[in-house]
């Protein structure tokens, strides 16, 4: 059995999947096999794999989609198929340095932790790296190690390409939810958090690559997957110990960002409710009760605040 079960994603990336696929199999550790999971290219991806597969046809596994299902749902069949014992999303558009598989096993010594992840570079569509520190808008995400709820719960801090997850947490917790866009990781990486710690390799030893399709750029359907993921967390904040490291504070804010949220789509009134249970985590942040006082007086607010 392999160690270690690579899910690569791929969708019409053939210009860029070269790089990645040559960052696998230069890797330190080579216990590990591929789940090669096409969405329905028509570039040309599909013909390419398969003749790379068949120089290292012991360790490749191909999963051709008859339709396209979408990340997370293509991301699930891969997780039918895993053998190892930690599991890999890579997208195929993204590079590996040769030290980031064994560098984040090595912190799986600890049962406590159930999702690795790892420091890195945005870059540009030659490879190299890119000369705006923040070219969709964030920096790269980090958390620290240990309980991190909390940091997840107040925006996604985790770059999917990075991760390392022990298969247990996907036994335990079952797939990705399918109907998401492109926070579906987010959402997973909450779910992991919530019982597992998190470990966080401060090294660059992954490689987002920035151009015009990132599924980031589609701020519309982000947003409203942002949002149904704020919904999602008060569903289940009751459940959580709230005294656990700084979560009174992010869940504070995830209601404040909820009701910025809810007056984006014209339902002011949960906005008012979203916004008061907000204030009731945390009085002294002032501006919460700035965008409270605006749902009363200036119902176009959120326009201008998004």
């Amino acid at each position: 059995m392999p160690r270690t079960s690579i899910l690569l994603t791929c969708f019409n990336h053939l210009d860029y999947i070269g790089a990645a696929w040559d960052s696998i199999w230069a890797q330190t550790d080579q216990d590990f096999e591929v789940i090669a999971l096409d969405d329905g290219s028509t570039d040309g991806t599909r013909e390419w794999l398969t003749k790379q597969a068949q120089v290292h046809s012991d360790k490749v596994t191909l999963v051709f989609n008859e339709k396209n299902l979408g990340t997370y749902a293509t991301l699930n069949v891969g997780l039918e198929r895993a053998q190892g014992e930690f599991v890999c999303v890579f997208n195929d558009d993204d590079i590996w340095a040769q030290e980031k598989l064994s560098r984040q096993i090595e912190r799986m010594n600890d049962p406590k932790i159930g999702l690795v992840h790892t420091s890195g570079w945005f870059i540009d569509h030659a490879g190299q790296e890119h000369p705006d520190k923040e070219p969709l808008g964030f920096p790269w995400p980090s958390t620290g190690t240990g309980d991190q709820l909390a940091t997840l719960v107040d925006h996604n801090q985790i770059i999917t390409s990075s991760v390392l997850v022990r298969r247990a947490c996907f036994d335990e917790l079952g797939g990705f939810d399918p109907a998401f866009y492109g926070c579906g990781d987010w959402q997973m990486w909450l779910r992991v958090a919530r019982n597992w710690d998190i470990a966080h390799v401060d090294e660059p030893l992954c490689f987002y690559r920035v151009h015009e399709t990132n599924a980031a750029r589609n701020s519309a359907k982000m947003d409203d997957d942002s949002w149904r993921i704020r919904e999602w967390i008060t569903s289940w904040e009751s459940e959580i110990d709230s005294q656990r490291s700084g979560l009174k504070n992010a869940l504070a804010h995830n209601w404040a960002c909820l009701g910025t949220e809810r007056a984006l789509r014209g339902d002011l009134k949960s906005a008012r409710i979203a916004y008061r249970e907000a204030i009731r985590r945390r009085p002294d942040r002032i501006k919460t009760w700035a965008r409270y006082a605006a749902t009363l007086v200036a119902p176009g607010f959120a326009r201008r605040w998004r």
